[in-house]
Protein backbone atom coordinates (compact mmCIF):
# COMPACT_ATOMS: atom_id res chain seq x y z
CA UNK A 1 0.00 0.00 0.00
CA UNK A 2 1.18 3.64 -0.66
CA UNK A 3 2.24 5.95 2.35
CA UNK A 4 -1.74 8.19 0.86
CA UNK A 5 -3.39 4.54 1.37
CA UNK A 6 -1.56 3.76 4.65
CA UNK A 7 -2.64 7.54 5.77
CA UNK A 8 -6.30 7.67 4.96
CA UNK A 9 -6.95 4.00 6.60
CA UNK A 10 -5.20 4.97 9.27
CA UNK A 11 -7.57 8.80 9.75
CA UNK A 12 -10.53 6.43 9.38
CA UNK A 13 -9.28 4.06 12.06
CA UNK A 14 -8.88 6.69 14.06
CA UNK A 15 -11.83 8.23 13.58
CA UNK A 16 -14.16 4.80 14.01
CA UNK A 17 -12.10 3.99 17.16
CA UNK A 18 -13.02 7.36 18.54
CA UNK A 19 -16.63 7.74 17.85
CA UNK A 20 -16.99 4.35 19.33
CA UNK A 21 -16.58 5.99 22.36
CA UNK A 22 -13.46 4.72 23.99
CA UNK A 23 -11.23 6.99 25.66
CA UNK A 24 -9.06 8.93 23.49
CA UNK A 25 -5.90 7.76 25.31
CA UNK A 26 -6.86 3.88 24.74
CA UNK A 27 -8.04 4.69 21.18
CA UNK A 28 -5.05 6.50 19.74
CA UNK A 29 -2.82 3.17 21.80
CA UNK A 30 -5.24 0.82 20.03
CA UNK A 31 -4.57 2.39 16.22
CA UNK A 32 -1.48 2.93 16.55
CA UNK A 33 -0.59 -0.69 17.95
CA UNK A 34 -2.84 -2.31 15.45
CA UNK A 35 -1.04 -0.68 12.72
CA UNK A 36 2.46 -1.59 14.24
CA UNK A 37 1.26 -5.28 13.63
CA UNK A 38 -0.33 -5.04 10.37
CA UNK A 39 2.64 -2.49 8.65
CA UNK A 40 5.88 -2.48 10.64
CA UNK A 41 8.58 -5.02 11.78
CA UNK A 42 7.22 -7.56 14.34
CA UNK A 43 10.21 -6.61 16.67
CA UNK A 44 8.76 -2.76 16.30
CA UNK A 45 5.94 -4.38 19.03
CA UNK A 46 8.65 -4.57 21.60
CA UNK A 47 10.24 -0.63 21.58
CA UNK A 48 6.24 0.21 22.37
CA UNK A 49 7.47 0.95 26.49
CA UNK A 50 10.34 2.18 25.52
CA UNK A 51 9.37 4.83 23.10
CA UNK A 52 6.63 5.77 24.95
CA UNK A 53 8.93 6.10 28.10
CA UNK A 54 11.87 7.97 26.61
CA UNK A 55 8.93 10.46 24.59
CA UNK A 56 7.61 11.51 28.27
CA UNK A 57 10.97 11.17 30.13
CA UNK A 58 11.39 15.33 28.91
CA UNK A 59 11.69 17.66 31.42
CA UNK A 60 8.88 19.72 29.97
CA UNK A 61 6.40 17.40 30.70
CA UNK A 62 7.23 17.36 34.40
CA UNK A 63 5.37 21.29 35.00
CA UNK A 64 1.94 19.45 34.11
CA UNK A 65 1.43 17.61 37.42
CA UNK A 66 2.75 20.23 38.96
CA UNK A 67 0.67 23.20 37.55
CA UNK A 68 -2.40 20.50 37.83
CA UNK A 69 -1.72 20.79 41.26
CA UNK A 70 -1.69 24.26 41.93
CA UNK A 71 -4.78 25.22 40.03
CA UNK A 72 -6.65 22.10 42.08
CA UNK A 73 -5.14 23.95 45.09
CA UNK A 74 -6.58 27.14 44.30
CA UNK A 75 -9.71 25.91 42.65
CA UNK A 76 -10.95 23.29 45.67
CA UNK A 77 -10.95 26.06 47.58
CA UNK A 78 -13.09 28.99 47.75
CA UNK A 79 -10.81 31.36 46.28
CA UNK A 80 -12.81 31.92 43.20
CA UNK A 81 -15.73 33.30 45.02
CA UNK A 82 -13.07 35.69 46.73
CA UNK A 83 -11.79 37.14 43.79
CA UNK A 84 -14.82 37.66 41.85
CA UNK A 85 -16.52 39.18 44.62
CA UNK A 86 -13.19 41.33 45.34
CA UNK A 87 -13.54 42.77 41.60
CA UNK A 88 -17.46 43.22 41.85
CA UNK A 89 -16.70 45.75 44.51
CA UNK A 90 -14.34 47.53 42.46
CA UNK A 91 -16.34 47.14 39.15
CA UNK A 92 -19.61 48.22 40.45
CA UNK A 93 -20.31 51.43 39.31
CA UNK A 94 -19.04 50.43 35.51
CA UNK A 95 -21.79 49.63 33.09
CA UNK A 96 -22.19 45.86 33.32
CA UNK A 97 -19.49 45.74 35.88
CA UNK A 98 -20.45 42.69 36.86
CA UNK A 99 -19.78 41.20 33.42
CA UNK A 100 -16.41 42.35 33.44
CA UNK A 101 -15.85 41.73 36.71
CA UNK A 102 -16.50 37.85 35.46
CA UNK A 103 -14.26 38.58 32.85
CA UNK A 104 -11.15 39.56 34.97
CA UNK A 105 -11.33 37.20 37.47
CA UNK A 106 -11.80 34.17 34.79
CA UNK A 107 -8.68 35.64 33.53
CA UNK A 108 -6.56 35.69 37.14
CA UNK A 109 -7.98 33.02 37.84
CA UNK A 110 -7.25 30.89 34.99
CA UNK A 111 -3.37 32.79 35.01
CA UNK A 112 -3.19 30.90 38.50
CA UNK A 113 -5.03 27.47 37.32
CA UNK A 114 -4.23 26.89 33.59
CA UNK A 115 -7.36 24.97 33.13
CA UNK A 116 -10.30 26.10 31.49
CA UNK A 117 -12.41 23.68 33.30
CA UNK A 118 -11.31 24.70 36.63
CA UNK A 119 -11.74 28.40 35.78
CA UNK A 120 -15.02 27.73 34.95
CA UNK A 121 -16.59 25.95 38.09
CA UNK A 122 -14.79 28.44 40.24
CA UNK A 123 -15.87 31.49 38.93
CA UNK A 124 -19.26 30.20 37.94
CA UNK A 125 -20.58 28.86 40.91
CA UNK A 126 -20.77 32.21 42.00
CA UNK A 127 -20.79 34.32 39.58
CA UNK A 128 -23.59 32.91 37.60
CA UNK A 129 -25.94 32.69 40.53
CA UNK A 130 -25.02 36.69 41.13
CA UNK A 131 -25.42 37.57 37.69
CA UNK A 132 -29.00 35.96 37.33
CA UNK A 133 -30.23 37.41 40.65
CA UNK A 134 -29.00 40.91 39.50
CA UNK A 135 -30.82 40.43 36.33
CA UNK A 136 -28.51 38.55 33.52
CA UNK A 137 -30.22 36.70 31.18
CA UNK A 138 -29.20 33.05 31.81
CA UNK A 139 -28.00 32.77 28.24
CA UNK A 140 -25.56 35.43 28.73
CA UNK A 141 -24.41 34.86 32.65
CA UNK A 142 -23.40 31.56 31.16
CA UNK A 143 -21.83 32.62 27.90
CA UNK A 144 -19.69 35.03 29.94
CA UNK A 145 -18.30 32.49 32.32
CA UNK A 146 -17.88 29.68 29.34
CA UNK A 147 -16.12 32.09 27.35
CA UNK A 148 -14.24 33.42 30.20
CA UNK A 149 -12.51 29.90 31.38
CA UNK A 150 -11.23 29.55 27.83
CA UNK A 151 -8.59 32.14 29.18
CA UNK A 152 -7.06 29.31 31.25
CA UNK A 153 -5.67 27.45 27.82
CA UNK A 154 -4.04 30.83 26.56
CA UNK A 155 -2.67 32.81 29.79
CA UNK A 156 0.53 31.29 31.30
CA UNK A 157 1.24 29.07 33.07
CA UNK A 158 -1.10 26.99 30.41
CA UNK A 159 -0.82 23.11 29.74
CA UNK A 160 -2.04 23.62 26.26
CA UNK A 161 1.40 25.79 25.62
CA UNK A 162 3.62 23.39 27.55
CA UNK A 163 2.37 20.42 25.07
CA UNK A 164 2.86 22.77 22.41
CA UNK A 165 6.40 23.39 23.10
CA UNK A 166 7.21 19.74 23.53
CA UNK A 167 5.56 18.94 20.16
CA UNK A 168 7.16 21.98 18.22
CA UNK A 169 10.30 21.64 20.28
CA UNK A 170 9.88 25.51 20.98
CA UNK A 171 11.02 27.79 24.19
CA UNK A 172 8.60 26.82 26.18
CA UNK A 173 9.08 30.51 27.82
CA UNK A 174 8.71 32.34 24.90
CA UNK A 175 5.41 30.63 24.53
CA UNK A 176 4.71 31.87 27.88
CA UNK A 177 4.97 35.07 27.17
CA UNK A 178 3.55 35.01 24.12
CA UNK A 179 0.37 34.06 25.41
CA UNK A 180 0.08 37.08 27.74
CA UNK A 181 -1.19 39.93 24.45
CA UNK A 182 -3.23 37.80 23.43
CA UNK A 183 -4.90 36.73 26.45
CA UNK A 184 -5.36 40.39 27.71
CA UNK A 185 -6.53 40.95 24.03
CA UNK A 186 -9.57 38.76 25.01
CA UNK A 187 -10.18 40.11 28.05
CA UNK A 188 -10.10 43.20 26.57
CA UNK A 189 -12.72 41.89 23.96
CA UNK A 190 -14.97 40.22 26.16
CA UNK A 191 -15.39 42.80 28.75
CA UNK A 192 -16.09 44.99 26.22
CA UNK A 193 -18.63 42.77 24.95
CA UNK A 194 -20.10 42.08 28.17
CA UNK A 195 -20.75 46.12 28.92
CA UNK A 196 -22.50 46.08 25.36
CA UNK A 197 -24.94 43.76 26.03
CA UNK A 198 -25.30 44.68 29.46
CA UNK A 199 -26.35 48.04 27.93
CA UNK A 200 -29.19 46.15 25.75
CA UNK A 201 -30.54 43.75 27.97
CA UNK A 202 -31.05 47.31 30.71
CA UNK A 203 -32.47 49.14 27.13
CA UNK A 204 -34.87 46.14 27.04
CA UNK A 205 -36.12 46.06 30.69
CA UNK A 206 -36.32 50.05 30.67
CA UNK A 207 -38.41 49.72 27.76
CA UNK A 208 -40.95 46.40 29.55
CA UNK A 209 -41.11 48.90 32.71
CA UNK A 210 -42.31 51.77 30.73
CA UNK A 211 -45.00 50.06 29.32
CA UNK A 212 -45.98 48.81 32.72
CA UNK A 213 -44.25 45.53 33.11
CA UNK A 214 -42.39 44.38 36.66
CA UNK A 215 -39.28 46.35 37.19
CA UNK A 216 -36.20 43.97 36.41
CA UNK A 217 -33.29 44.14 38.90
CA UNK A 218 -30.51 44.67 36.15
CA UNK A 219 -32.03 48.26 36.52
CA UNK A 220 -30.50 48.23 40.34
CA UNK A 221 -27.54 50.06 40.90
CA UNK A 222 -25.24 48.31 43.50
CA UNK A 223 -22.97 51.14 45.30
CA UNK A 224 -20.10 50.00 47.44
CA UNK A 225 -18.11 52.66 50.16
CA UNK A 226 -14.75 53.25 50.07
CA UNK A 227 -14.70 51.28 53.03
CA UNK A 228 -15.99 48.03 51.58
CA UNK A 229 -13.90 48.28 48.85
CA UNK A 230 -10.44 48.27 50.20
CA UNK A 231 -11.79 45.69 52.55
CA UNK A 232 -12.45 43.77 49.52
CA UNK A 233 -8.43 43.88 48.58
CA UNK A 234 -7.22 41.38 51.06
CA UNK A 235 -9.28 38.74 49.17
CA UNK A 236 -7.15 39.41 45.95
CA UNK A 237 -3.74 40.75 46.61
CA UNK A 238 -2.85 36.96 48.19
CA UNK A 239 -3.10 35.51 44.53
CA UNK A 240 -1.91 38.07 42.95
CA UNK A 241 1.30 37.76 44.74
CA UNK A 242 1.39 34.16 43.88
CA UNK A 243 0.97 34.94 40.18
CA UNK A 244 3.98 37.48 40.47
CA UNK A 245 5.79 35.50 42.55
CA UNK A 246 5.71 32.71 39.51
CA UNK A 247 6.37 35.08 36.97
CA UNK A 248 9.17 36.38 38.35
CA UNK A 249 10.51 33.31 39.08
CA UNK A 250 10.51 32.13 35.76
CA UNK A 251 11.23 35.28 33.78
CA UNK A 252 13.50 36.55 36.10
CA UNK A 253 16.07 33.85 35.67
CA UNK A 254 15.68 32.33 39.15
CA UNK A 255 14.20 28.81 37.97
CA UNK A 256 13.40 26.89 35.54
CA UNK A 257 9.84 26.22 34.27
CA UNK A 258 9.92 23.03 35.92
CA UNK A 259 11.08 24.38 39.56
CA UNK A 260 8.42 27.55 38.85
CA UNK A 261 5.89 24.97 38.68
CA UNK A 262 7.08 23.22 41.77
CA UNK A 263 7.28 27.00 43.36
CA UNK A 264 3.69 27.54 42.40
CA UNK A 265 2.25 24.50 43.92
CA UNK A 266 3.58 25.30 46.93
CA UNK A 267 3.05 28.70 47.17
CA UNK A 268 -0.66 28.01 46.17
CA UNK A 269 -0.74 25.08 48.98
CA UNK A 270 0.24 27.23 51.54
CA UNK A 271 -1.96 29.89 50.44
CA UNK A 272 -4.79 28.50 50.98
CA UNK A 273 -3.46 26.49 54.38
CA UNK A 274 -3.04 30.17 56.06
CA UNK A 275 -5.99 31.84 54.16
CA UNK A 276 -8.64 28.97 54.33
CA UNK A 277 -7.51 26.77 57.16
CA UNK A 278 -7.20 24.16 54.50
CA UNK A 279 -4.40 21.92 56.40
CA UNK A 280 -6.13 18.88 57.48
CA UNK A 281 -5.62 15.53 55.66
CA UNK A 282 -9.56 15.76 54.90
CA UNK A 283 -8.97 18.92 52.89
CA UNK A 284 -5.92 18.57 51.06
CA UNK A 285 -7.06 14.82 49.96
CA UNK A 286 -9.94 16.29 47.72
CA UNK A 287 -6.90 18.19 46.01
CA UNK A 288 -4.57 15.77 45.16
CA UNK A 289 -6.57 13.34 44.30
CA UNK A 290 -8.30 15.84 41.43
CA UNK A 291 -4.80 16.02 40.66
CA UNK A 292 -3.57 12.53 40.46
CA UNK A 293 -6.81 12.10 38.23
CA UNK A 294 -5.93 14.56 35.93
CA UNK A 295 -2.27 14.20 35.53
CA UNK A 296 -3.32 10.54 35.33
CA UNK A 297 -5.60 11.22 32.46
CA UNK A 298 -3.25 13.88 30.68
CA UNK A 299 -0.18 11.50 30.38
CA UNK A 300 -2.09 8.94 29.33
CA UNK A 301 -3.38 10.52 26.90
CA UNK A 302 0.46 12.12 25.66
CA UNK A 303 2.15 8.63 25.92
CA UNK A 304 -0.51 7.17 23.30
CA UNK A 305 -0.29 10.31 21.80
CA UNK A 306 3.43 10.54 20.84
CA UNK A 307 2.98 6.55 20.01
CA UNK A 308 0.35 7.27 17.30
CA UNK A 309 2.78 9.97 16.01
CA UNK A 310 5.78 8.00 16.12
CA UNK A 311 4.07 5.48 14.05
CA UNK A 312 2.52 8.06 11.55
CA UNK A 313 6.18 8.88 11.31
CA UNK A 314 7.22 6.12 10.93
CA UNK A 315 4.75 4.69 8.21
CA UNK A 316 5.62 8.08 6.56
CA UNK A 317 2.29 9.66 6.70
CA UNK A 318 2.86 12.61 8.73
CA UNK A 319 5.68 13.77 6.24
CA UNK A 320 3.82 12.43 2.82
CA UNK A 321 0.71 14.52 4.25
CA UNK A 322 3.32 17.62 4.13
CA UNK A 323 4.94 16.91 1.35
CA UNK A 324 1.33 17.24 -0.13
CA UNK A 325 0.21 20.15 1.08
CA UNK A 326 3.66 21.64 0.35
CA UNK A 327 3.06 20.59 -3.37
CA UNK A 328 0.07 22.19 -3.67
CA UNK A 329 2.34 25.51 -4.01
CA UNK A 330 -0.36 27.88 -1.44
CA UNK A 331 0.13 31.08 -0.59
CA UNK A 332 1.47 31.04 2.82
CA UNK A 333 -1.82 32.81 3.92
CA UNK A 334 -4.27 29.85 2.41
CA UNK A 335 -2.08 27.43 3.81
CA UNK A 336 -2.71 28.77 7.33
CA UNK A 337 -6.06 29.11 6.75
CA UNK A 338 -6.50 25.62 5.70
CA UNK A 339 -4.87 24.67 8.67
CA UNK A 340 -6.62 27.19 11.04
CA UNK A 341 -9.51 25.24 9.49
CA UNK A 342 -8.81 21.62 10.08
CA UNK A 343 -7.88 22.64 13.76
CA UNK A 344 -11.53 23.93 13.97
CA UNK A 345 -13.05 20.50 12.92
CA UNK A 346 -10.99 18.79 14.86
CA UNK A 347 -11.74 20.77 17.51
CA UNK A 348 -15.71 19.74 17.03
CA UNK A 349 -14.76 16.07 18.56
CA UNK A 350 -11.26 16.25 19.96
CA UNK A 351 -9.87 18.24 23.33
CA UNK A 352 -6.77 20.24 22.75
CA UNK A 353 -4.55 17.97 23.89
CA UNK A 354 -4.81 15.79 21.34
CA UNK A 355 -5.46 18.02 18.51
CA UNK A 356 -2.02 19.54 19.36
CA UNK A 357 -0.01 16.07 19.86
CA UNK A 358 -1.62 14.38 16.68
CA UNK A 359 -1.39 17.70 13.82
CA UNK A 360 1.98 19.08 14.78
CA UNK A 361 3.84 16.45 12.86
CA UNK A 362 1.68 17.15 9.77
CA UNK A 363 1.56 20.59 9.98
CA UNK A 364 4.42 22.13 11.12
CA UNK A 365 7.10 21.46 8.90
CA UNK A 366 4.96 23.20 5.92
CA UNK A 367 4.42 26.20 8.20
CA UNK A 368 8.46 26.61 8.57
CA UNK A 369 8.52 26.36 5.21
CA UNK A 370 6.28 28.95 4.58
CA UNK A 371 8.22 31.07 7.08
CA UNK A 372 5.66 31.23 9.66
CA UNK A 373 7.14 31.93 13.03
CA UNK A 374 6.14 28.91 15.23
CA UNK A 375 5.90 30.86 18.71
CA UNK A 376 3.84 33.35 16.81
CA UNK A 377 1.19 29.99 15.42
CA UNK A 378 1.20 28.47 18.36
CA UNK A 379 -0.99 30.99 20.29
CA UNK A 380 -3.15 31.72 17.11
CA UNK A 381 -3.53 27.99 17.15
CA UNK A 382 -4.32 28.24 21.11
CA UNK A 383 -6.83 30.57 20.33
CA UNK A 384 -8.69 28.59 17.78
CA UNK A 385 -8.87 25.34 19.99
CA UNK A 386 -10.18 28.17 22.79
CA UNK A 387 -13.31 27.99 20.42
CA UNK A 388 -13.68 24.05 20.52
CA UNK A 389 -14.20 24.64 24.62
CA UNK A 390 -17.43 26.12 23.94
CA UNK A 391 -18.61 25.24 20.80
CA UNK A 392 -20.64 22.07 20.34
CA UNK A 393 -20.70 19.00 19.84
CA UNK A 394 -17.58 18.69 22.65
CA UNK A 395 -17.66 22.67 24.05
CA UNK A 396 -15.98 21.04 27.47
CA UNK A 397 -16.66 24.58 28.77
CA UNK A 398 -20.46 23.97 28.25
CA UNK A 399 -21.04 20.87 30.13
CA UNK A 400 -18.90 22.40 32.95
CA UNK A 401 -21.44 24.94 32.67
CA UNK A 402 -24.62 23.04 32.55
CA UNK A 403 -23.12 20.63 35.72
CA UNK A 404 -22.86 24.15 37.75
CA UNK A 405 -26.20 25.80 36.34
CA UNK A 406 -28.64 22.71 35.71
CA UNK A 407 -31.61 24.95 35.41
CA UNK A 408 -30.24 26.71 32.00
CA UNK A 409 -31.25 24.90 29.31
CA UNK A 410 -28.11 23.50 27.11
CA UNK A 411 -29.49 25.46 23.95
CA UNK A 412 -28.98 28.84 26.12
CA UNK A 413 -25.72 28.31 27.28
CA UNK A 414 -24.49 27.35 23.81
CA UNK A 415 -26.43 30.43 21.87
CA UNK A 416 -24.86 32.32 25.28
CA UNK A 417 -21.46 31.45 23.48
CA UNK A 418 -21.62 32.10 20.07
CA UNK A 419 -20.92 36.21 20.11
CA UNK A 420 -17.51 35.08 22.13
CA UNK A 421 -16.76 32.37 19.45
CA UNK A 422 -17.35 35.44 16.80
CA UNK A 423 -14.54 37.81 18.96
CA UNK A 424 -12.18 34.89 19.26
CA UNK A 425 -12.28 34.85 15.48
CA UNK A 426 -11.80 38.42 15.42
CA UNK A 427 -8.69 38.03 17.61
CA UNK A 428 -7.26 35.98 15.15
CA UNK A 429 -7.61 38.45 12.85
CA UNK A 430 -6.19 40.83 14.61
CA UNK A 431 -3.14 38.75 15.20
CA UNK A 432 -2.58 37.86 11.72
CA UNK A 433 -2.67 41.60 10.99
CA UNK A 434 -0.79 42.81 13.71
CA UNK A 435 1.90 39.42 14.94
CA UNK A 436 3.29 41.53 17.70
CA UNK A 437 0.36 41.33 20.07
CA UNK A 438 1.63 38.09 20.23
CA UNK A 439 5.64 38.25 19.48
CA UNK A 440 6.45 41.59 21.02
CA UNK A 441 6.87 40.87 24.56
CA UNK A 442 8.74 37.27 23.96
CA UNK A 443 10.43 39.49 21.22
CA UNK A 444 11.67 42.30 24.09
CA UNK A 445 12.42 39.81 27.20
CA UNK A 446 15.12 37.60 25.03
CA UNK A 447 17.03 40.67 23.25
CA UNK A 448 17.29 42.19 27.18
Amino acid sequence: MSPLDIGLLYGAATLIVLFSGMPIAFALGTVATVFMLGFMPTASLDTVAQNVFEEMSSITLLTIPLFILKGAAIGKSKAGADLYSALHAWLGRVPGGLGVAVVIACGLFAAMAGSSPATCSAIGSSGIPEMRRRGYSPGFAAGLVAAGGTLGILLPPSITLILYAVAAEQSLGKLFLAGIGPGLLLVGLFAIYAMIHHGQEATRARKVLAEGGPRSPILSEERFTWREKLQALPRVMPFILLLTGVMVALYGGIATPSETAGLGAVMAIALIAVIYGAWHWRDLTPIFGSTLGESTMLMMIIGMSLLYSYVMSYLHISQGAAEWIVAQHLSRWVLLAAILVLVVVLGFFLPPVSIILMTAPIILPPLRAAGFDLIWFGVVMSVVMEMGLIHPPVGLNIFVISKIAPDIPLKDVVFGTLPFVLLMMLAVVLMCLIPGIATALPDWIYRK
